[in-house]
């Protein structure tokens, strides 16, 4: 009896938890058809961070505030720049800013620019001193972002160039720079003492500080305090750097010569005095056995002529 009525509560509880199941895939199946309906979705949450696709990589899914950021290491990571490489990497631009140090920032597009018509002016054959054209790259690369790849993915024909090309662009932009900045300083001021020449008007405290500074300028004492620096060339100046470290080197390497030679001649005096010594041995041990063996001969002398006086 006990065993039936068992038996009946767990098919009734069964039957319920089926029920339940069932209601709640109902449910469930409406607020799906619901947010299909309204084209919502169930993930939604208006305190979540939006979300953006990585345009290098579309399984990446990076807030909208880091996309930057991601979308460098990602783009660097595709290149094959390595997690040591890109730590290694930094940008120089913001120790740049509010300073006179000019910068240029190069693309792809630009870099093969270059390369092309710097390959284009040289020459078919190949000659001594002078780059051909089988010495440049002929595909365009991605600019490099550390030596290591401008070294391999460059040529030094190519490396060349683009140096030719940044240094043409920055010395154009600094000569800009000082004709724009140089206008007022000298243009005007020339025809300011023109026009005062011409009227004979008193002369500005600007017009006087520049007489006299083209006066202090005109003397012979200026010229010549500044001819060891104005008149020499970038090479004449290395000349001397190279002058004198290696005089400070042959200063160290007579000094250490010297200490060399001291020990030698210390460690010859020693020899020395030891084979002195040696000698003064030798010769008193010869003297010793001369005087033992005259002595053994007087005796022998001393003994045969008894002998011979006995005879007679």
């Amino acid at each position: 009896m006990s065993d039936s009525l068992e038996n009946t509560n767990l098919r009734e509880r069964m039957e319920r938890l089926q029920k339940l199941v069932e209601f709640s895939e109902h449910c469930q199946k409406q607020i799906q058809d619901m947010y299909d309906a309204l084209g919502w979705s169930p993930d939604y949450d208006p305190d979540k961070e939006p979300m953006e696709l990585c345009p290098y990589d579309p399984s990446h899914r990076v807030p909208v505030r880091s996309m930057e950021k991601h979308k460098a290491s990602c783009y660097l990571r595709k290149t094959g720049y390595s997690s040591e490489e890109q730590a290694e990497m930094c940008d120089p631009s913001a120790s740049y800013i509010n300073t006179s140090v000019r910068s240029f920032t190069m693309d792809k597009n630009l870099q093969n620019q270059v390369i092309l018509q710097a390959r284009s002016a040289a020459p078919l054959m190949k000659m001594e001193g002078v780059f051909w054209q089988g010495q440049y790259s002929y595909h365009p690369v991605d600019v490099p972002q550390n030596h290591k790849r401008a070294v391999c993915d460059l040529t030094v024909a190519d490396r060349l160039a683009l140096y030719d090309h940044v240094i043409a662009v920055l010395n154009q932009e600094k000569a800009n720079a000082a004709t724009s900045g140089n206008d007022e300083l000298y243009i005007d001021l020339v025809s300011q003492l023109k026009k005062a020449e011409q009227q004979n008007e008193p002369k500005t405290h600007l017009e006087l500080m520049a007489e006299m500074r083209d006066y202090k300028r005109r003397r012979q004492s200026y010229r010549a305090k500044n001819v060891h620096i104005t008149k020499k060339s970038y090479t004449e100046v290395i000349r001397e750097v190279i002058q004198v470290h290696s005089e400070e080197l042959a200063r160290q390497w007579k000094e250490e010569h010297e200490e060399d030679a001291n020990e030698e001649e210390a460690r010859e005096g020693t020899s020395q005095s030891r084979r002195s010594n040696e000698r003064r041995s030798l010769s008193s041990e010869s003297r010793r056995s001369r005087s033992r063996r005259h002595r053994s001969r007087e005796k022998s002398r001393d003994k045969e002529s008894k002998k011979n006086k006995r005879k007679r």
